[in-house]
């Protein structure tokens, strides 16, 4: 082996966008290409979005003006404007802006003075203006390096900051911005800001309410066991209701940011409710079964906030501030008082939340037979499980690409195969189902346990004691795109909204798209995801492109699915909207069939004549029926 040099010519001193741009995942988390809420496009707004919202906790600017097409983002506030002789260095150089003096800016959210320089060095273009008193000074980036530097001029407009910037998509792969994940990020900070309005794309969102409002957004009336319980303090605020829906759902903030990993804050607020009902209801009731269907959130605000990164997902402060109690006993007091009061005041609320906790003890004891013996078969499966392939890497590892582990399910022998032999084998992992699986639609969580498939899945995924022991990021759909295959995935749906919503909500679930085309010449290959991009790949390679219509997954080789799950890789997440009832939705599609779904079905049915524009020596004509 060749000896490595080592010398003074090795060391290399990177500048600041060099190394933002060389190691984006220290500064934005991961890249992505937008088909995730914490993709990096995401984070980009949100950290010009975070010191927009810090003026105006500050109490300068009621109002943020948002616009995102598909390619460019502008924010504007009307706060008090970055100081005009330093504009240019407090978006290029790293370490600097106002909020190391905590006088000018308490209990923010943005502290090290690198999230706007992290935006401008990762985009093709970015441009900053600030208004102050009557001038502005503008100066325009690419990537990072300064192109235009304005000199100040007179302004009519209002004090504050506008930045433009397009993310480089040297970086940013394919990325396309998802609207309904830039709107609960608006809301989000909406919620825990009263008084502002944000402005996306010409619609207004604001709150009166704080968190009652997140929690009456994200839990349909109609599953909410007893009304949403409300209570604001001047740095702790938190709501909560229970469901009919399993699993635990929670919402966490610091200092109005989402921390969507929780940390401190979150298992404080866990720990404490449990030990209120205990105390009120002076029972010592399992915590899974008081937590069990809880929607809840907790937003705290502290100084000098101690984040696990630099992207601030998960909390590590230990204490409220400098001179406050600790975060575990300020919010356990702050719990213990308010729940407390809350439940002798509202007697009816007392008694529907006991019901509840009753219900999830029965229905726990119910099924500590079953587990058992579920728990014996997957330990017996597991040494030779047929149905997983797994992957080297696991969500639940500390590694820099845990974000990418992906279990593939997939319908067959044949389409499993295909994934299996093209997949990377480091964070790529392919659980095969035997067929349509049941509909599981009505039936108690008992069920996940007595069919052997449900059980071995389950364990797959490791979500049996809830989401933090996830062992992949994503959890991707890969069935035909054929009638069959739409039913198998609708069956896959109902298993996971029916009893792991949060595996949902939390973004985790997609569904694979394939390409159902593959149109060809001898110089080019074009692969088509649809008719019209069918027809435009045949027009660009005409005159007499080779056409082939893949049927199912298990006909496409593995050398070319290689292709459709690497980097090019097109997922198509599956996301619940604010007014979404899953009793509702699963009733309609999954039970019976209801007069309101034949009318659906009739009024919806087409049946398109898609005839192949083969070359005219072709014999093969093919009709491809779509309903």
């Amino acid at each position: 082996m060749a000896e490595v040099k080592y010398t003074e010519n090795e060391i290399r001193s990177l500048d600041w966008k060099e190394h933002i741009r060389l190691r984006p995942g220290m500064y934005i988390g991961k890249l992505g290409d937008g088909t995730a809420a914490d993709d990096g496009i995401y984070v980009l707004v949100k950290e010009i979005l975070d010191n927009s919202i810090d003026e105006h906790v500050m109490g300068n600017g009621k109002r943020i003006e948002i616009k995102v097409n598909d390619v460019e983002v502008m924010i504007r506030d009307y706060g008090r404007g970055i100081p005009l002789g330093k504009v240019i260095d407090c978006v290029s150089k790293i370490n600097t802006g106002g909020k190391y003096d905590s006088k000018a800016f308490q209990k923010s959210v943005g502290l090290n003075g690198v999230g706007t320089k992290a935006v401008n060095a990762l985009s093709n273009r970015f441009v900053v203006e600030s208004f102050r008193e009557g001038e502005v000074k503008r100066a325009a980036f690419d990537k990072g390096e300064l192109i235009e530097d304005d000199k100040i001029k007179e302004s009519k407009e209002r004090n504050g900051t506008r930045i433009r910037f397009t993310p480089d998509d040297s970086v940013f792969k394919n990325y396309r911005f998802i609207t309904d994940f830039l709107e609960n990020q608006i809301k989000y900070y909406t919620y825990l800001n009263s008084g502002l309005t944000i402005v996306f794309n010409g619609v207004n969102f604001s709150s009166k309410n704080g968190l009652l409002d997140l929690i009456e957004s994200k839990v349909n009336p109609e599953e909410m066991i007893y009304p949403a319980v409300h209570a604001r303090g001047e740095n702790v605020e938190i709501a909560f209701t229970h469901t009919s829906s399993y699993g635990e759902e929670y919402y966490s903030f610091v200092n109005g940011q989402y921390t969507t990993q929780g940390g401190t804050h979150l298992q404080a607020f866990r720990e404490a409710f449990v030990r209120t009902i205990r105390e009120f209801y002076k029972k010592d009731f399992d915590a899974g079964d008081i937590r069990s269907s809880i929607s809840a959130a907790v937003s705290i605000r502290i100084m000098e906030p101690i984040f696990e990164s630099q992207t601030k997902t998960k909390l590590g402060s230990a204490d409220m501030g400098p001179e406050g109690p600790s975060i575990k006993v300020g919010i356990t007091e702050f719990v213990k008082k308010q729940v407390d009061d809350y439940l002798h005041k509202n007697d009816e609320v007392a008694q529907a939340l006991l019901k509840k906790i009753l219900q999830n003890e029965r229905e726990r004891k119910d099924m500590a037979g079953v587990q058992k013996l579920a728990k014996e078969r997957a330990k017996k499966a597991n040494l030779h499980n047929k149905k997983l392939r797994d992957c080297r890497v696991h969500f639940t590892m500390d590694k820099d690409d845990a974000y990418e582990t992906t279990l593939f399910i997939t319908e067959g022998d044949s389409a499993s195969g295909s994934i299996t032999k093209s997949r990377n084998t480091s964070y790529q992992a392919v659980f095969s189902l035997r067929g349509k699986p049941l509909n599981c639609y009505g039936l108690k969580k008992k069920v996940v346990y007595e069919n052997e498939e449900f059980n071995l899945l389950q364990h797959a995924l490791n979500i049996e004691e809830g989401m933090d022991g996830l062992r992949y990021n994503k959890v991707v759909l890969a069935t035909d795109a054929d009638v069959d295959g739409m039913h198998i995935r609708l069956l896959m749906m109902t298993f996971f909204l029916n009893f792991f919503p949060d595996l949902v909500r939390n973004g985790h679930l997609y569904i694979l798209q394939t390409p159902l085309f593959r149109v060809r010449n001898k110089k080019e290959t074009a692969y088509c995801y649809s008719n019209e991009e069918r027809l435009k790949a045949i027009e660009r390679l005409s005159p007499k492109p080779e056409i082939t219509r893949f049927k199912g997954l298990g006909e496409i080789s593995p050398d070319e699915f290689a292709g459709f799950i690497g980097e090019d890789i097109r997922l198509e997440p599956v996301i619940l909207s604010k007014d979404t009832s899953i009793e509702q939705l699963l009733n309609y599609y999954m039970g019976k069939n209801t007069p309101s779904r034949q009318e659906f079905i009739i009024d919806n049915l087409v049946v398109e004549s898609d005839v192949l524009e083969e070359d005219s020596d072709s014999e093969d004509e093919e009709e491809n029926l779509v309903a």
